[in-house]
């Protein structure tokens, strides 16, 4: 069965402190639903367009859990509190077997 993928990009952070609460809420809501944070904020070397953004990859077990997880109340919980000012690219992707 193929991993599912949370693959999100920052373009904007007005004010990273205001994410206290969402980062919070969306940690329990990952681990609640299966999903493991392999990457979040680290160092990026870019390349073509050279965009350094913020990038958060978390893994599933299977992306209908990664769907699941995005779907069920907990994580809705933790939208809400995603402070204005943040723009974010988000996506749930499916891996190769």
């Amino acid at each position: 069965m193929a991993k599912g993928y949370w693959v999100s990009v920052y373009p904007a952070i007005s004010d990273p402190e205001r994410l206290t609460d969402y980062n919070r809420l969306a940690r329990s809501a990952v681990q609640a639903g299966g999903g493991r944070v392999l990457s979040r904020g680290g160092r990026v070397v870019a390349h073509e367009a050279g965009l350094t953004q913020r990038v958060v990859l978390i893994e599933f077990d299977s992306f209908e859990q990664a769907v699941a997880a995005y779907e069920s109340e907990a994580y809705q919980k933790a939208l809400v509190a995603l402070p204005d000012g943040v723009e974010r690219d988000f996506r749930i992707i499916e891996g190769i077997d």
